[in-house]
């Protein structure tokens, strides 16, 4: 990458006003302040929807904000970012929020956007960006120098990053810096013993940290970037092709798999497109045949495990083994492991007490040749519920009462470890603790995790077979530090519903009237239904119509 960056295009402001959005595809430009106030919480989706997420190269950079809301208006074309000269994007707070899809930051990038300011940024999203190339700051008077004509030296986009970081922006991207990097066999390191628990105190996911760390990696503190040994790595039939497109590019074809037997093929969100209305409709069936021919054929070259479509039998239905991040939990993760993949719910496996992280297509790639994945040693909120929840009351209550809370809505947990316990948390089953922390997602978190015990254990023999031993080491030790500790009472938590549009628009059910009340339980109805994935029971597929993936 370049050592410095100067604007030579287009500023486009992501505004909350649709006229000035479409003033600026007709050719205007605005300043910071013309602009107004700036849309929060962009997704991914609005990025690039999933009706034009059939490809996975740069065709993408047709399709960049096609999605994008601004008040009632979707005021962004086909092609309108490309032919617009945009090379800087600016929006509010959580910037590429929703799925991990790397589709998004390719599209951009394929657009020719090379830098993104905001007020702050989805930790999945912005790690994508790093990867494939793409600035990122949320420092406003960086953009204030680009517009003045500066030459911005590249060291004004690393502040705040941490070093390993820092020298993958340099490097122009996560596989540019690999094929240059060291990658010696993963090994585990040993489980810290009780002194050395009592001298330096860590959470658990720190803990899992330390031991599954790069070799030239002597220790690793918060904030540090490292790489750690994945005990297994997934992807989905959205982003194996992708994955594999990447992978051959930087590592050539056949590319050197590390352990393949522990790499897993899912498909499950495409399996339904045929029955999808809008996939017919709109004539995506062959995009969707392409995603899928990309996905079949990484399955069949390489020697990893797969799960594919039911078989399509007279009197059965149609549908998938199941879904990816349930099906991890179901039959692969263990407690303490490291597990990592294409999707945004990844987290949903931390009901066992593993860490267990969604990546992009780039740190997919980059983790089947290697055998490691990146990330930072993130800090930990405790959510600490105590009591017993009242009759009725579900995790997903929890999670929509999680939502409401300023300390949530202000974006103050993007990145953070959401820890949870609490006697409310020690009655759940796993499949309510999945909840838990497969909503992780929702709440702009890293991951979600809660210690094994007993009902960990007797979950992984009931439904795998396993005999497992829980180990000394596989608790946050007494004074381990936390960004913060949210208590709860249990008791206050009331069944909740969510308006439509987003899971943070929740509202306690005892407070809707009548009428609101019989519309709100249809729609929540629906969600509850569409949000089945969240159980680890093995579930038929959807055809992937949600920025959920």
């Amino acid at each position: 990458m370049e050592d410095s960056i100067r604007l030579d295009g287009r500023v486009l402001y992501l505004s909350q006003d649709p006229a000035i959005v479409a003033a600026q595809m007709a050719g205007n430009d605005f300043t910071r302040e013309q602009a107004g106030a700036l849309r929060d919480n962009v997704s991914t989706d609005e990025i690039t929807p999933v009706t034009v997420m059939l490809t996975y190269d740069e065709r993408l950079g047709q399709f960049p904000y096609v999605g994008f809301k601004a008040g009632d208006a979707m005021p962004i074309g086909r092609d309108a970012v490309r032919n617009g000269g945009f090379q800087v994007t600016v929006a509010g707070k959580r910037y590429g929020k929703g799925s991990s899809r790397e589709s998004s930051p390719l599209a951009e990038l394929s657009a020719g956007i090379r830098l993104i300011v905001a007020e702050s940024f989805e930790r999945i999203y912005q790690q994508n960006c790093d990867n494939i190339g793409i600035l990122t700051t949320t420092d406003f008077s960086v953009l204030d120098r680009l517009i003045d004509g500066e030459f911005v030296p590249i060291d004004a986009f690393l502040e705040g990053r941490d070093a390993l970081t820092q020298q993958i922006i340099r490097s122009g991207g996560l596989l540019a810096y690999s094929k240059f990097a060291d990658w010696p066999a993963p090994s585990l390191r040993a489980a810290p013993d009780a002194s050395e628990a009592a001298a330096a105190p860590k959470t658990l996911v720190e803990k899992i940290i330390e031991r599954h760390l790069h070799p030239a990696m002597a220790s690793a503190t918060r904030g540090d970037g490292v790489f750690i040994a994945a005990d297994w790595r997934f992807s989905h039939d959205y982003f194996t092709g992708m994955c594999a497109h990447l992978m051959h590019r930087a590592f050539g074809k056949p590319a050197p798999l590390h352990a393949p037997d522990h790499i897993i093929a899912f498909q499950d969100h495409l399996v339904l497109a045929a029955q999808s209305i809008p996939h017919v409709r709109d004539g995506l069936l062959p995009g969707v045949a392409n995603l899928m021919d990309g996905h079949t054929t990484f399955s069949r070259d390489y020697p990893v495990r797969a799960h594919g479509a039911l078989a399509d039998t007279p009197g059965s239905a149609p549908g998938s083994e199941g879904i990816c991040h349930a099906l991890m939990a179901e039959q692969y993760v263990l407690p303490g492991q490291v597990a990592t993949g294409t999707d945004s719910h990844t987290p949903h496996s931390g009901a066992l007490g593993c860490l267990a992280f969604g990546a992009g297509a780039t740190e997919i790639a980059n983790s089947w040749v290697t055998g490691y994945v990146r990330c930072k040693v993130p800090e930990t909120v405790r959510i600490e519920i105590d009591g017993a929840l009242r009759d009725g009351v579900t995790a997903k209550d929890v999670v929509l009462y999680l939502l409401q809370l300023d300390a949530i809505r202000s974006g103050g947990a993007i990145g953070l470890v959401f820890e949870y316990g609490g006697a409310a948390v020690r009655a759940m089953s796993i499949d309510e603790r999945a909840t838990l922390t497969n909503m992780v997602a929702e709440l702009g978190g890293f991951t979600g995790i809660v210690e094994p015990d007993e009902q960990t254990v007797a979950f992984l023999k009931a439904r795998r077979g396993v005999d497992f031993t829980l180990e000394a080491w596989m608790t946050s030790d007494p004074g381990a530090t936390y960004r913060d500790t949210i208590r709860i009472d249990a008791t206050t938590i009331e069944p909740m519903l969510a308006r439509p549009g987003d899971p943070g628009n929740g509202v306690p059910a005892p407070q809707l009237d009548r009428t609101t009340w019989r519309s709100a339980l249809h729609t929540a109805g629906r969600a509850r239904q569409a949000s089945a994935k969240t159980s680890t029971s093995i579930t038929r597929s959807c055809a992937g119509a949600s920025n959920t993936e």
